[in-house]
């Protein structure tokens, strides 16, 4: 049962995928239909992201008040709806309105589901999960581009989505009493051993005497997490523009080639599952974080616009693991008892970094050049490194000192 629950869990993250990438493909037919502007979009995106940083700060203490399975129930209603609205707006100022369900949705949703098999499943399933969300992400586009193209309406790719998402509240509505059930089946499976206790036992002292943000490693951890999804959706956002602007490669290609690094974070996430039957997750993360830095290295060397591809895709191989890996390692570093928000933490620093790192280097290269792109991603990943690191040293110093 607890396998077929998975699956649903997948058809869950799949459906988180799908409005992410609908907004981009579909704003160039969007503004002149509602009369609005170019720029507009970033608006939308900016409440969208806002309402995730609220769900995700919330999500903790309305995980533990309501459950896992009736938060994910509820928000996937919310996108569902809103994804409908937006299909009906009929100018700027609906979107706007629409914008807040959504985000609000999107981020409960996805702290829940984290927080969830971080907590009932292995390391794998965590890598599987982040990979049908790069699955929804990448349908999208072609449901959205489908419309456009046959029938030249960007609202019935819009109404197709929110069907999709309406089915899978149906869906979360009949199985709502497995959630429980299988948190407990898998609760009843977990071995338990004296040194989990003893360590969930100290932290939860720690969290009690100094409050979550003051126990140890928990910053350098939200840093971590901060560098990720501001570098992970830097390289996305402005890829393409250096390479036509800096490389000067046709912004087809530049397309492509932005295409193929997400499909590289898509497919290192299929294959890291599979690794991790074998190796932890700690090793994996710093073998991501040591891949991105390679890439990163090789965009910022003089060479020829050829080996700005093998950049990207280092890049995104290598980002596969760090983000799936950290959220799954939160029960075990920081105790089971408190990981719900700590999880909610994570996610709302991790959509702050989504939210201001991309638009504070495009005033950066605004005022200056688009060339700066390579350093600027390197130093993101270099931080990012670095915070991880620092985690690992302060986890080792504790296992050092509880032997």
């Amino acid at each position: 049962m607890a396998t077929w629950f998975l699956i649903i869990i997948y058809l869950a993250f799949i459906s988180l995928g799908l409005p992410d990438s609908l907004l981009g493909s579909a704003w160039p037919v969007i503004w002149p239909d509602i009369g609005s502007s170019v720029g507009s979009a970033g608006i939308v995106s900016m409440v969208i992201a806002g309402g995730t940083i609220v769900s995700s700060l919330a999500s903790g203490s309305m995980i533990k008040r309501l459950g896992t399975g009736r938060i994910t129930l509820f928000s996937c209603f919310l996108t569902a709806g809103a994804l409908l609205g937006f299909s009906l707006a009929p100018s700027m100022a609906w979107l706007v309105v629409l914008a807040i369900p959504l985000g609000l949705g999107a981020g409960a949703v996805d702290a829940a589901l984290n927080h969830y098999v971080a907590e009932n499943y292995k390391a794998h399933h965590m890598n599987w999960l982040h990979c049908f969300w790069g699955v929804g992400a990448t349908m999208g586009p072609i449901i959205m581009s489908s419309y456009i193209a046959d029938h030249n309406s960007w609202r019935s790719g819009y109404t197709t989505v929110s069907i999709i998402q309406f089915s899978l509240v149906i869906i979360l509505l009949i199985t709502l009493p497995l959630w429980k059930r299988v948190a407990a089946m898998r609760e009843n499976d977990r071995p338990q051993t004296e040194n989990v206790v003893d360590n969930e036992k100290r932290q939860q002292e720690q969290i009690v005497k100094a409050g979550i943000f003051r126990i140890r490693g928990v910053k350098p951890t939200l840093t971590a997490f901060l560098f990720y999804c501001g570098v992970e959706t830097t390289v996305g956002l402005w890829g393409a523009s250096y390479l036509v602007g800096a490389k000067h490669i046709s912004a087809d290609t530049a397309a492509i080639w932005i295409s193929l690094y997400y499909g590289g974070i898509t497919l290192g996430r299929l294959i890291t599952g599979f690794i991790t039957l074998k190796v932890g997750n700690r090793l994996l993360i710093r073998y991501g974080q040591l891949i991105t830095i390679l890439g990163g290295i090789i965009l910022v060397l003089p060479l020829s616009a050829s080996f700005s591809l093998t950049g990207f895709m280092l890049i995104g191989l290598g980002l596969a693991p760090i983000y799936p890996g950290l959220l799954h390692e939160t029960p075990s570093r920081f105790g089971k008892e408190h990981s719900a928000k700590l999880m909610g933490y994570q996610m709302a620093v991790a959509y702050t970094g989504t939210t201001l790192l991309p638009p504070m280097f495009g005033l950066v290269a605004s005022q200056t050049s688009i060339g700066l792109f390579p350093s600027v991603v390197l130093a993101f990943l270099i931080f990012m490194w670095l915070s991880a690191e620092k985690v690992n040293r302060i986890l080792s110093k504790q296992a050092n000192q509880g032997t």
